[in-house]
C-alpha cells in the first residue's frame, strides 16, 4: 500500500445546534473567524500538509459550502472592474486550493458514519480526516506533523493527540499507551468520553487523523455507541488490536470552536494576529476590559483575622 497521503475527508454534516439561531439557515462551518469561514482554515491546513484531493461530507442545508469553494464569476468581474486586484486574487484562489468534492450524508449518524460515506471516493489508499470544530495555528500545520510521524514510523494509522486537564477527559476520546512520554507512540486502547475517574489517561484525541482504508470495513461492522452514533473511536479501538495504531503529540495552538466560548477566543486571538487589525483591536480590548473591571461589583469585605 502506498504511504503517500494525498486525500482527505472533512466531515461537515452536523446541524450546528450549539450555535442556533445563527446556524438555522447557514452551515456552522461558514461562520467566520474574522473574515474567513472556519472550514477554509481547515482546507488550507490540509493543502499546506500535502493534500491535493478533499472530500467534504455535507448534509441538508449545506449548499453554501459548495458555493464558497466554487468560482463566483459575477463577483470576480465586479472586483476586476473596480481594480480590486488583491481581493480578486483571494476570491479566485479559494476555488483553486485543491480538487474539492462533496457528498451528502443522508442521516447524522455520527463521525464514523460520515467517514464511511466517503469510502467509494477514497478507494484503497490511506487518507486524512480533519474535523472542522478544531482550528490550529503554528509554524508547522497540524496535519503536516501527523504526515511526518506517519511516514517516519510506518504505522498503519496515526492519530493527533495532546494532554488535556483531567477535569475535561469526559469531553474527548482518550488513549492509553505505555510510552506516552514520547512524541509518537503506539496506542494500546482508546475510550470514547470516559468518566474522569475511569479514564486511562488525560491524553485526548484531537480532530486530526491518518487512517488506512481497512477502517471502512471495521466501520461497517461497528454498532452505534456513545450517543447512539457510530463512533470512529470504537472502530479505531478495533484497529488498535493489531498493535499498529499510533498517536502523535501535535504542537501549535488549538482552538476548539465547537462551542461559543471557544469560538470567541479564536476570533479574538486571530484578530490580534492580523497586522491590519491588531493595533486598533488591542486598544479596544484594553479599554473595554478596564471599563468592565471598573464597573464590576466589589465583593464583601473579609473580617478574617480580626478580633470581634
Amino acid at each position: 500500500m502506498t504511504r503517500t497521503v494525498r486525500k482527505a475527508i472533512i466531515p461537515a454534516g452536523g446541524l450546528g445546534t450549539r450555535f442556533l439561531p445563527a446556524t438555522k439557515a447557514q452551515p456552522k462551518e461558514m461562520l467566520p473567524l474574522v473574515d474567513k469561514p472556519t472550514i477554509q482554515y481547515v482546507v488550507e491546513e490540509a493543502v499546506a500538509s500535502g493534500i491535493t484531493d478533499i472530500l467534504i461530507i455535507t448534509g441538508r442545508g449545506k449548499r453554501a459550502l459548495e458555493d464558497h469553494f466554487d468560482r463566483s464569476l459575477e463577483l470576480e468581474q465586479s472586483l476586476h472592474r473596480k481594480n480590486e486586484a488583491g481581493l480578486l486574487a483571494d476570491v479566485r484562489g479559494i476555488s483553486e486550493l485543491a480538487d474539492i468534492y462533496f457528498v451528502r450524508q443522508k442521516e447524522p449518524l455520527g463521525l464514523g458514519h460520515a467517514i464511511l460515506t466517503g469510502r467509494r471516493h477514497i478507494g484503497e489508499e490511506p487518507f486524512a480526516v480533519l474535523l472542522g470544530d478544531e482550528v490550529f495555528t503554528g509554524q508547522e500545520p497540524c496535519l503536516r506533523q501527523l504526515v511526518t510521524a506517519y511516514e517516519r514510523t510506518g504505522a498503519a494509522a496515526m492519530i493527533g493527540v495532546r494532554e488535556v486537564p483531567w477535569a475535561d477527559v469526559s469531553r474527548y476520546g482518550i488513549v492509553a499507551a505505555s510510552n506516552a512520554e514520547e512524541e509518537a507512540f503506539r496506542l494500546s486502547d482508546l475510550v470514547e468520553k470516559p468518566a474522569s475517574g475511569r479514564s486511562p489517561s488525560n491524553i485526548a484525541i484531537i480532530g486530526r487523523y491518518i487512517l488506512p482504508p481497512e477502517v471502512f470495513a471495521i466501520l461497517e461492522e461497528t454498532r452505534p455507541g456513545h450517543g447512539g452514533e457510530i463512533q470512529l473511536t470504537d472502530a479505531l479501538k478495533v484497529l488498535a488490536g493489531s498493535g499498529d495504531v499510533w498517536g502523535a503529540k501535535v504542537r501549535g495552538k488549538r482552538f476548539d470552536i465547537g462551542d461559543k466560548l471557544g469560538f470567541l477566543k479564536a476570533t479574538v486571538e486571530m484578530a490580534l494576529d492580523r497586522p491590519d487589525l491588531a493595533g486598533g483591536f488591542l486598544e479596544f480590548l484594553t479599554e473595554i476590559v478596564a471599563s468592565r473591571l471598573k464597573e464590576a461589583p466589589r465583593g464583601p469585605r473579609t473580617t478574617e483575622g480580626r478580633s470581634g
